[in-house]
């Protein structure tokens, strides 16, 4: 057996450590977290303040990790950057319609279940990944739809936290666009991040083996994360 270059084990860990550490952070407290700082913050902020909503808009789409969980599913097997663009302009549609509606228009939902809907859009994508829906279904489900209707529910699930806040009237329409137009910054960042690293993973010769156990373990993260919101939602009605 051949012995593998060094820098090629390099670059195989680091997109092994970038999946773990995405899936480790859809643990329970991270999702759709806004620390207690950028909470008081948000409650406190009034008038228009556009530069600090976009900062805080950039800053929780970096740390959300369930938004960044499913974004890894879905361009897992995207290689052209054309095809990543259309489904991820999809998800950000899909992601600011709801957040500002839900925020703006009052629409509330439930925080723990749109939460769980949001575990199972990561389970969803990984088994999307494993071809387990043309296995199963004996077609293949349309995934340009998903994708913009599981953005639809990651806004909802952001804007659910956001509604917990007295947020102040004034200013709000303006700061929370601004907060919108942060969110699809960060997560531009984010995932030229993530782009860059599954580059280098592509080209190992590994990759193709190891593509099954990288989505088994979205699976599990997206389940770890659905079962912790429904137990949540059952423990606090």
């Amino acid at each position: 057996m051949t012995a593998e270059h060094p820098p090629t084990r390099r670059i195989l860990s680091a997109g092994w450590l970038l999946l773990a550490l995405v899936a480790a952070g859809a643990a329970p407290a991270f999702a759709h977290g806004i620390a207690g700082g950028d909470q008081a913050y948000l409650t406190q902020a009034g008038g228009v303040r556009i530069a600090p909503f976009v900062y805080l808009g950039a800053k929780h789409m970096a740390t959300g990790y369930d938004h960044l969980l499913f974004l890894v599913g879905v361009i897992f097997f995207l290689y052209r950057m054309r095809d990543v663009a259309v489904y991820v302009t999809l998800f950000a549609l899909g992601h600011s319609l709801t957040l500002l509606g839900g925020v703006l228009g009052g629409v509330h939902v439930n925080p723990w279940l749109i939460d769980a809907v949001i575990g199972l859009s990561v389970v969803y994508k990984a088994l999307d990944n494993l071809a387990a829906w043309r296995v199963w279904l004996g077609r293949q489900p349309d995934t340009k739809l998903a994708v913009f209707g599981f953005g639809l529910c990651h806004g909802f699930g952001l804007a659910a936290k956001l509604q917990d806040f007295a947020l102040p009237a004034e200013g709000l329409v303006v700061n929370i666009l601004a907060f919108n137009v942060g969110v699809e910054i960060g997560q531009v960042l984010a995932l030229g991040t993530i782009l860059i690293a599954m580059d280098f993973w592509r080209r190992h010769h590994a990759f193709a083996r190891q593509a099954l156990a990288a989505n088994v373990l979205l699976m599990a993260a997206g389940f770890t994360l659905t079962g912790y919101q429904i137990a949540g939602y059952f423990l606090n009605r």
